[in-house]
């Protein structure tokens, strides 16, 4: 069966994200390009009071009983709002929710039938049917395989202090999914082919070091760390969720969190820096993989790609006290419906799904509204658009010739077709295997995840040479109906869409893809290393042994996903030769936002919600916005 609603998958250590969204708090100050810096804004809200309304009502917070997610409501003839997001993923929601809270009224229109974006979660029966979750809603006894279309990694979510950005939307929104909590992750490294089994953390840590490492490795950690480590406290002492782009930062971050705003101030010469492991002293060739692999699943870029900061949390996060993994109870399902849960509770808020935007409206060089797609239909925004598609989708709803700037910007990213002619570079897709398997075909005794790494030598990035393997179901029995267990496998991004160009002509036609040999060969070819990793510790799955099987490859993934080029991000790496910086949340259309992997915050589920309350601050005032994180618990 071909994969029929696919994703990017959000991140290898989801937790860990954080602190690259942080370093946006740099770039938000004056001097820096990310934003345009205006005065702090009076003591006023940005919406008319006639449009105010009350914030109570629906029911919120951890513990409470989670309402039925208002996805499908149906569309009255006319509209008017004071704000439209388009798209649903964690950036789209995330924005939607936080503005929802500030007693705004909101539509957000997804043009899939499942909310969530690259983090949606879609059910099939089994039988290998696709059962929306519309019609789950009306029987739900019906025995389906849950899978996750993209994330399947978590952490720094369970704990109720913690600097995780979506953890602080949903402490904002007061609404969140059930966390289950673990701490045994697998691995399959060139050194260690027999593979490990440990709990996170420092110790174990160090314990893989002394074992694999050989010389020097356990003497170059402590090193790094006793360098990163004063670095990471400012970094973990600020939310990103408060970062805004104009003087009231100094508010939001500057007042409320003065110690760690100091550290990141005083290490900013330093955290801005490209991670260079020359420069930090590290020479062990095991640590220096290691280091590559943490920052390939982290963000799609080897650790010489990645920002310092990102680096010093990732080190950091090594030493948190009783460090565990984190799942969410129902599948990323459970927190999409969080989100969702977050808009539709107050009144005059919406979630539509199949509900396509085909262009946004400008009046004036303002954004003014949305036209659907199937439709025609217009929604009027009073107050502002905002865009969870990712840049080149978001160039695509704007018409050439309503904005020059606009116009010069979309030039500047696409000013050839492809990255390989002087594009914006984008980081590669991905192959997934999905597989609804009899419980018995999985050891008892197997994680819920692990990691193969083939060879070191091949580049971090090579096609199929890092493979996550996770089988949620071993957390979450009920992903998967009894004595079944669900699997989600991919590589980590590291599918060049180049390879796949040929079969574009196939993109739209499901049979057309079934019945061409040569797809077929090259989908078998390149999810191989997926099935060799799934065997490294559940041998007896093999194709043709599941219930349900299922592959995805980068056409899929364009498709379904509407991802251009089939894309995972923007591999944008800081200080880089080309000059590239990551788009702000703003745009030169006034009223008219963007958020989500192609914004400043990055590639991963922390940096996108951290990119949604950052696009929710730009329309929000700085007073709305102090009242909502007053939320936050660091």
């Amino acid at each position: 069966n071909e994969f029929r609603i696919r994703n990017a998958m959000g991140l290898g250590k989801a937790g860990n994200a954080v602190g690259f969204s942080l370093l946006l708090l740099l770039r938000a100050l004056p001097g820096s390009s990310a934003f345009a810096v205006s005065p702090l804004p009076a003591r006023a809200s940005a919406v008319a009071p006639s449009r105010r309304r009350s914030n109570s009502g629906g029911r919120s917070g951890r513990g409470a009983a989670p309402s039925s997610p208002a996805r499908l409501r149906a569309t009255p003839d006319s509209e008017e709002v004071d704000v439209v997001v388009i798209g649903s993923g964690i950036g789209g929601l995330s924005c939607a929710a936080l503005l929802a809270a500030s007693g705004r009224t909101v539509k957000v229109v997804e043009k899939h039938y499942e909310i969530g974006g690259c983090a949606h979660e879609y059910a099939v029966d089994l039988r290998g049917n696709t059962v929306p979750s519309s019609v789950l809603a009306r029987d739900p006894e019906r025995p389906v395989f849950r899978f996750e279309a993209g994330p399947s990694l978590y952490s720094g979510m369970s704990p109720d202090k913690s600097p995780n950005p979506l953890k602080h939307v949903y402490q904002m929104i007061g609404e969140e999914p059930e966390w289950i909590t673990y701490d045994i992750w697998g691995a399959y490294l060139p050194e260690a082919p027999e593979g490990y089994e440990l709990s996170i953390g420092a110790e174990n840590f160090n314990t893989i070091l002394a074992r694999y490492g050989g010389a020097g490795a356990v003497e170059d950690w402590e090193k790094l760390s006793a360098v990163l480590r004063p670095i990471a406290s400012g970094i973990m002492g600020l939310p990103s969720t408060a970062v805004r782009g104009d003087a009231g930062i100094l508010l939001t971050l500057g007042a409320r969190y003065p110690l760690p705003f100091l550290n990141v101030l005083r290490y900013a010469s330093v955290i801005t820096e490209p991670f260079d492991l020359d420069k930090f002293g590290v020479t062990n060739e095991f640590l220096r993989n290691y280091l590559d692999l943490l920052a390939f699943l982290l963000q799609g870029m080897p650790a010489s790609s990645t920002l310092t900061a990102v680096m010093a949390y990732m080190v950091e996060d090594f030493y948190r006290e009783d460090a565990v993994m984190d799942f969410p109870k129902g599948g990323s399902g459970a927190m999409m419906d969080a989100l969702a849960r977050g808009v539709t509770k107050h009144k005059g808020c919406s979630v539509d799904v199949s509900t396509a935007a085909d262009e946004v409206l400008v009046e004036n060089n303002r954004a003014v509204g949305v036209r659907l797609q199937k439709t025609g239909k217009i929604i009027r925004a009073r107050e502002a658009v905002v865009s969870n598609a990712d840049l080149y989708h978001t160039f695509q709803f704007i018409k050439e010739g309503v904005s020059d700037k606009f116009d010069e910007e979309r030039r500047n990213f696409f000013k050839a077709s492809t990255p390989a002619d002087g594009g914006v570079p984008f980081c590669k897709s991905f192959m997934h295997v999905h597989l609804g398997v009899p419980a018995d075909l999985i050891p008892a005794d197997a994680p819920p995840q692990w990691t193969v790494v083939r060879d070191w030598s091949l580049g971090i990035d090579a096609p199929g040479n890092v493979v996550v393997v996770s089988v949620p179901s071993k957390l979450d029995p009920s992903l998967a109906p009894p004595g079944y267990h669900v699997i989600h496998s991919y590589g980590a991004g590291n599918e060049p869409y180049e390879d796949w160009e040929r079969f574009e002509h196939l993109a739209d036609d499901a049979a057309a893809r079934r019945d061409d040999a040569d797809y077929q060969a090259f989908k078998a070819e390149r999810a191989q290393p997926i099935w060799d990793a799934i065997a490294r510790r559940a041998p007896l799955v093999v194709p043709g042994a599941a219930t349900v099987e299922q592959v995805a490859t980068p056409i899929t993934h364009a498709r379904f996903l509407t991802r251009y080029r089939g894309n995972y991000g923007l591999a944008i790496a800081p200080k880089n030769a080309e000059g590239w910086v990551f788009p702000a949340v703003t745009t030169p259309i006034d009223g008219f936002f963007r958020c989500g992997d192609s914004t400043t915050a990055g590639i991963g589920i922390p940096a996108v919600a951290s990119s949604g309350a950052q696009c929710a601050n730009a329309i929000l005032s700085v007073w709305e916005q102090l009242d909502l994180n007053s939320k936050i618990r660091m």
